[in-house]
């Protein structure tokens, strides 16, 4: 599980040998985020607002690609997209206090806590389920026989 700042094999360098604003495959690439859900982070408003060529290209700031680094990030830890809006603009707010930010973790963190202990039910039931099937030519399945009762 990666805990940390990402490696370099993990995503490419945002260094100065770069030619800033990108395009938005570039972006797309650079943040690991497809070009179609960057244009739906920016809809929702997590980019602000991206500069445009005459030509009404987008054009990619390295701020950009680190916001959306920052949304993939989340993303990858399960937060929704309200918790996403929240931490960024949290991100952004350098007058922001940690509580707040904890707060949202704290959350989300209560929230895997539970849908974990559901997952771990389901896989006690649907393993039970399993050992008492004969699978054999027979009809008999209590697989089945358990779905078909609430």
């Amino acid at each position: 599980m990666k805990t940390g700042a990402a490696s370099a094999v993990d995503e490419p360098a945002l260094d100065g040998g770069m030619a800033w604003p990108v395009s938005i495959g570039t972006a797309a690439s650079l943040s690991g985020i497809s070009p179609k859900m960057l244009r739906h982070y920016e809809s929702l408003g997590l980019l602000g607002e991206v500069a445009r060529t005459d030509s009404n290209y987008r054009q990619y700031s390295l701020a950009d690609v680190h916001s959306l680094r920052f949304i993939r990030r989340a993303r990858d830890m399960g937060f929704g997209l309200d918790a996403i809006t929240e931490l960024v603009g949290l991100w952004h707010n350098r007058r922001r206090s940690s509580a707040s930010v904890q707060r949202i973790a704290q959350k989300h963190l209560d929230e895997l806590g539970q849908r974990i202990a559901a997952l771990q039910a389901m896989q006690r039931t649907l393993g039970e389920l399993v050992c008492h099937c004969p699978g054999d030519d027979r009809p008999d399945c209590p697989i089945l026989d358990d779905l078909a009762h609430p």
